[in-house]
């Protein structure tokens, strides 16, 4: 079994405003200088180096001192309100792998993208990087609008792209790992731990308008119908970046569903929450469970208009262990103390660190060799959220966690499954 390393400490600092814009060449370097006597005082060794001719035969961007991945997410639009930390998250990683000696001997560089929350953008960027940069994987997308624009030139290019976001599932490409969860372990997960606690037989479903939420919430309704054998009493799906909800509130209050259901993504949950609120429904009289508010999110709608409402997810920041504890501690010493963490940001985290350990399985950057590491079985990695394996079906086997929230903006976490086995395509669905 192949395990990834973490260091213990990654010394920096900064404000939220710096790390929006951009961080600096010089800064990242002051870094990984200040980080890496650390590291080796500490015991770790730094990489072996093979020859740049053994472990690239196919024309990616490596040369005997360096290897360059790239960064693709939303900086701009609707989704930097989501991808913002994920981005965060993939530096900080590179970070500590550079200071620990990098990859097969090779210090990670980094060409990042703005995929600016528009799809057609997003394929265009991930061409570039392919076919100008020759980066060896790409650490980025969120929407899974994104992620189907960007698939097609992942496989023409053979292209590698760790993709941190929970997602609809429905799908495996041999160029993708996907490290958030699918839909068994979210959406199926969550609905039956809120049918068993809060005897729930009525849901109304509520979404942004594009495939995720569509198909999150077909999945949905055939599970509330065919295994829970409750009812789906309306359905409603508003355009991405829409900041009114008025009429579905409306509808909601006339239904008077046990559960609201809500996939509403990006920018547009702050008015879906505040709206909620004013319009008198809370976690005290109502339950909701939302399969897309982190951390993240929580942060631009505020605290106070979640307070009592649940999240479905598979990490939380305030999950109590050594591990967690110190990846939050790192997190914020780089990328500043109030810095959030949400799902997505964790499971972006661990992107970089599982490609390092199935290249190193491999002894290659060629696509096809580390395809055949990822797929071995025996890639695992002691994640914030804590133990994560690496599938041959490229999803992570994971648990599934429900976070009530605070005002403070934080969850409460009331409920851990097991560990569930990544299950993309679900018989019947």
């Amino acid at each position: 079994m192949y395990k990834a390393q973490v260091p213990k400490g990654t010394p920096d600092s900064g404000t939220r405003n710096e790390r929006v814009q951009k961080i600096s060449k010089r800064r990242g370097l002051a870094r990984i200088a200040a980080t890496l006597p650390i590291l080796l005082a500490s015991g770790f060794a730094l990489a072996q180096t093979p020859p740049t001719a053994t472990v690239d035969t196919t024309g990616l961007a490596v040369s005997d001192s360096d290897v360059t991945v790239g960064i693709l997410h939303s900086l701009t639009g609707t989704m930097a309100i989501s991808e913002t930390g994920a981005q965060e998250a993939e530096k900080l990683a590179i970070s500590q792998i550079n200071a620990m000696g990098g990859v097969l001997g090779r210090k990670i560089k980094v060409v990042q993208e703005d995929g600016a929350s528009d799809w057609p953008t997003f394929a265009e960027k991930a061409k570039k990087l392919l076919e100008s940069d020759h980066v060896a994987a790409i650490f980025g997308c969120w929407t899974s609008a994104s992620r189907k624009a960007v698939l097609p030139v992942l496989e023409r290019d053979n292209g590698l792209l760790y993709y941190p976001t929970f997602y609809e599932g429905l799908e495996q490409s041999k160029n993708v790992v996907y490290t958030g969860q699918e839909a068994t372990q979210q959406v199926f997960a969550g609905l039956k731990w809120v049918a068993d606690t809060k005897h729930a037989k009525t849901f109304y479903l509520i979404g942004s308008d594009y495939i995720w939420p569509r198909t999150v919430m077909k999945l949905a309704r055939k599970y509330i119908t065919n295994v829970l054998h409750g009812r789906v009493v309306g359905e409603e799906y508003a355009a991405l970046g829409s900041t009114d909800f008025g009429s579905t509130i409306n509808k909601i209050r006339l239904k008077r569903p046990d559960v609201i259901y809500a996939a509403v993504v990006g920018g547009s949950n702050v008015s879906w929450f505040k709206q909620l609120k004013a319009a008198g429904i809370n976690g005290h009289n109502h339950t909701l469970l939302t399969v897309s508010v982190t951390e993240d999110e929580a942060k631009g709608i505020g605290g106070e208009n979640l307070v009592g409402f649940y999240s479905a997810m598979k990490y939380f920041e305030s999950l109590d262990t050594p591990r967690n504890q110190e990846f939050v501690k790192q997190f914020h010493a780089m990328w500043g103390a109030t810095a959030p963490i949400g799902d997505v940001t964790q499971a972006a985290y661990e992107g970089p660190w599982l490609w390092k350990a199935a290249v190193e399985k491999a002894g290659s950057f060629d696509t096809d060799k580390v395809v055949k590491a990822e797929e071995s079985g025996t890639i695992q990695f002691d994640a914030p959220e804590g133990m994560v394996y690496l599938e041959p079906n490229h999803h992570l086997k994971t648990r599934l966690r429900i976070g009530e929230w605070r005002s403070d903006g934080q969850a409460d976490i009331v409920y851990t499954s097991d560990y569930i086995m990544p299950n993309p395509f679900p018989k019947g669905y």
